[in-house]
């Protein structure tokens, strides 16, 4: 680890203003900080400047009129952990959004900046040579892999840390993008990538562009819905596994977790749509949680994993089907 790089801090009065700093190269946002600096004091990020979004970012968390909800990527953590609409109507996400690391960190982080967190292996956050650093291989694969991924790893087989993205997945959720080049909406499962894709970053973002907000809609509203998490510790930690699950009110099911792999993993269709049918005996569940399984390739290290997430699955799918 070595000494962080002076860097400047800019602070735009809107946010035309701050796409435009943000399109220099070396030019790094700044939400509530909560990731950005220990990456910049980790050597991981070194900007040139950082261009501070707190204000120019909308933070409100608004009902449409469509009965959906727009979420501002500056709403801070702890707001949709105890915001009375996201709790009465999609309580997988204030859940999510509890579970994430200590009251002081709900309070400082943001729900934009959690989506775009960096991955938390610890070959990265310290400097050993890997595929995501400039080196040639993964130390994880064959090194201290308790923490890493069972599903869809490789070549790198990080885990991605948010806890509100796999209920946001859950949820069907959208996420808006903004740069100087202009605005673009995609489904949130659309906005992680894997390493075989992207090795650079965890998400779609070009350079320049940032989340500026967040739409659920009305259909994922009610029904059934919650999220577990499992941790080493009781609390302020990573996920080892956690499972979002939703029952729609038009019956459609969502079955999605997280700390198992690069990005928030949704399991395969056919599981979600025999849960959907309802009447299944427990055998039944035990199949389905194995078949969501069924391409779980653990490293030598993190076998647990597949116990743990099929443990969630069964959970999950009996709260479903109660």
């Amino acid at each position: 680890m070595t000494s962080a790089q002076p860097f400047e801090y800019l602070a735009p009065a809107t946010l035309d203003d701050a796409l435009a700093h943000l399109a220099s190269p070396g030019t790094l946002p700044l939400g509530g900080g909560t990731d950005l600096l220990v990456q910049i004091h980790e050597s991981l990020a070194t900007p040139a400047a950082v261009v501070d979004l707190r204000v120019v970012v909308d933070g409100g968390v608004d009902v449409l009129d469509d009965g959906g909800l727009r979420i501002g990527a500056a709403a801070r953590v702890h707001e949709l952990a105890r915001h009375p609409v996201v709790l009465d109507r999609w309580p997988a996400l204030a859940q999510a959004c509890e579970a994430v690391g200590t009251p002081a960190l709900r309070h400082m982080g943001t729900i934009g900046g959690n989506l775009c967190q960096r991955p938390r292996c610890w070959y990265l956050r310290r400097n050993v040579p890997c595929l995501k650093n400039g080196g040639d291989g993964c130390p994880a694969k064959d090194g201290e892999n308790q923490y890493h991924a069972i599903l869809e790893g490789g070549p790198c087989w990080i885990v991605h840390p948010s806890d509100p993205a796999v209920a946001l997945v859950a949820l069907d959720a959208e996420i808006e993008l903004a740069s100087s080049k202009g605005v673009r909406t995609l489904p949130i499962g659309a906005f992680f990538v894997l390493p075989a894709e992207r090795l650079d970053h965890e998400t779609v973002l070009h350079t320049g562009e940032i989340v500026t907000a967040l739409r659920l809609p009305a259909a994922s509203a009610g029904g059934r819905q919650r999220y577990v998490k499992l941790m080493q510790r009781e609390a302020w930690d990573f996920a080892l596994a956690s499972c979002a699950a939703v029952r729609r009110a038009d019956d459609e099911v969502r079955l999605v977790l997280g700390g198992v792999a690069p990005r928030p993993y949704r399991v395969v269709d056919s599981v979600e749509e025999e849960v959907a049918t309802g009447g299944l005996a427990e055998d039944d569940i035990e199949t389905l949680a194995d078949r969501a399984l069924y391409d779980a390739a653990p490293l030598a290290r993190n076998g647990y994993k597949v116990a743990l997430a099929a443990s969630l699955l069964r959970d999950a799918i009996r709260f479903l089907v109660d």
